[in-house]
Parts: structure tokens; sequence; C-alpha cells
């Protein structure tokens, strides 16, 4: 595993919001990469990624407001894209970083289309993980079943199978092993010894508001990256990101690359073996574009 440090800062409304800061060795001085999960992640999602990254490059590995060590917030409706952009441009200053890569998962995406159009200038290059500027609204109805349903499992195994119920159509090659490392990915144990999501149940309110289903135009946001290199990762199952919504993007993007995982939904790790050329041959082409 490689070495990392536990990385805080203040949000505008007084939270303490954690990252994970993978350094690189004297000789990586390629552009840091900043890495945002998707809506119930942390940066554990990441780990494995920055296992593999760190040294050659800075991982910086971001826990939104509610999530893993960052502070839940005092309103739960602040848990909504437009707080967490704010959040995010204040880490992006206090860190000083003129030039970075975005590696979005889910929400995470959507963030890194919002940053980019935001700091053009600054965003190098994309990874958009399965996500794009339409939400199937099959998945979202699938993903609001769940979210801030507040489980609590007794031990680790209970919380693979607890997890394998709710997610086994996007993973269905998992073995138990597989479904433990997502455990203990998405859980923590707390101080009663329980096993739970480790993330604020809360955030589950915004997505209950009259009006949260309502299309909201984001192919705008996708323009930002018509400049930058770009690579678009989708699950073959997703019921988040379309094939014909992924069609249209490489239409729209004609610096970025697509690679579709097979027997995968929403959404993929990113340590797929699939995954690792694709994400090398985006490192080369940011370098290239400088």
């Amino acid at each position: 595993m490689a070495d990392w440090v536990d990385g805080y800062w203040t949000s505008g409304d007084g939270l303490r919001l954690h990252f994970r800061d993978y350094p690189a060795s004297p000789r990586g001085r390629q552009l840091p990469i900043i890495c945002l999960p998707g809506l119930t992640r942390n940066a554990r999602d990441f780990a494995e990624l920055a296992d593999r990254l760190a040294g050659r490059r800075r991982m910086i590995l971001v826990e939104l407001r509610g999530r893993g060590e960052s502070a839940y917030a005092r309103d739960p409706m602040s848990y909504v894209p437009q707080t967490y952009v704010d959040d995010l441009q204040l880490l992006i200053a206090e860190l000083g970083l003129e030039r970075f890569i975005l590696f979005g998962t889910s929400l995470g995406g959507i963030l890194s289309m919002v940053l980019t159009t935001l700091n053009p200038d600054k965003v190098a290059g994309v990874l958009l993980n399965d996500i794009g500027p339409v939400i199937d609204p099959s998945g979202l109805s699938r993903i609001k079943s769940y979210v801030g349903r507040g489980s609590s499992f007794p031990t680790w195994l209970h919380a693979a199978r607890g997890l394998s119920e709710v997610h086994r159509m996007a993973y269905p090659d998992y073995d138990l092993d597989a479904w433990l490392e997502m455990a203990k990915r998405l859980c923590r144990v707390t101080a009663a010894g329980r096993i739970v999501l480790d993330y604020d149940s809360e955030l589950a309110e915004p997505l209950k508001m009259p009006g949260a289903e309502a299309p909201v135009d984001m192919w705008p946001l996708l323009e930002a990256l018509k400049p930058i290199p770009s690579l678009l990762v989708r699950g073959a199952l997703s019921d988040i990101l379309s094939a014909e919504t992924a069609e249209k993007m490489l239409a729209t993007l004609p610096l970025m690359e697509r690679v579709e995982l097979p027997r995968i939904g929403h959404a993929p790790t990113l340590c797929e073996p699939e995954c690792e050329a694709p994400i090398e041959r985006l490192l080369a082409r940011i370098v290239r574009a400088g």
C-alpha cells in the first residue's frame, strides 16, 4: 500500500472536511489527480487506484461533506451539487492547485463537469466513471430506494451479504471475498461495535424534495470538456448511463475515449483489468497536450 496522509480543509459553513493525500515521489512531477466519489462513497473507493498511481502522481482522494471522515452537515439540504462544488473550490484554492486532473465516479463525475466549466484553464483532463449528462430514470429510482436507509450489521459477513442484496445486479460475478472488500470500503465500525454505512443518512433528504427528479440539462456542462483529453468508463450493465447517452457523448467530445466493461453495472471500481491501459493512455495524452 502506498503511503498517504490525512488532509483537512474548512467549508464555507464551518465543516471540517477530509481528504487523503498520496504524495508524488521527487521524480513524480506530473499533474495531481483529484478523485471525486459517488453519492454514498468515500476516499476508500479510490484507494486501490491510488496505490497503483501514487509516486508517479500526487493523488488527492476527497470525501464530500457527510461521508467518511468529513463532518456531517448541520443542514441536510446542503447535500446538493452546488454546495459540494463550493467546498471543492475552497479545497483547490487552499492547496494552491494551478492545474490538475479530475477522476469522478457518478456524482463525482457530475461535479467534475461543473468544476471544468468553472475552471477551464486549470483542468487538464477528466475521467468520467459511469456518468453523463443524462441519468437514466430507472437507475435514479433504484438509488433513491436504498440511500439513507440506515442499515446496521453485526459482522462484516452480514454487511457483505446486505450489500450483495442491494447491488448484486451491478456485480453479478462478485464472490464473497469481493463483497467483503466492498463492505470495508463502504462501511465503518461504530463505538458500539456495529457496522454501518459510512455516510450521513440525511444526505437522502434533498432527493425527497418535489422536483428532485425533474430533468436538468447537463449537456452544456459537457461542452467544457471539448478541448481536453477525457475518458469515459461505462459498465455494460449500467442503469445510470445508457449506451445511447455514451454514444452521444463520444460524438460531442472529439478527445474522449470510451471503455465499456462487460458484466459490470453502476459503477466500475476503475481497478478492473480493462481500465488500466485506457487510464494510462489518458494520462499520456494529457502529458502530450501540455
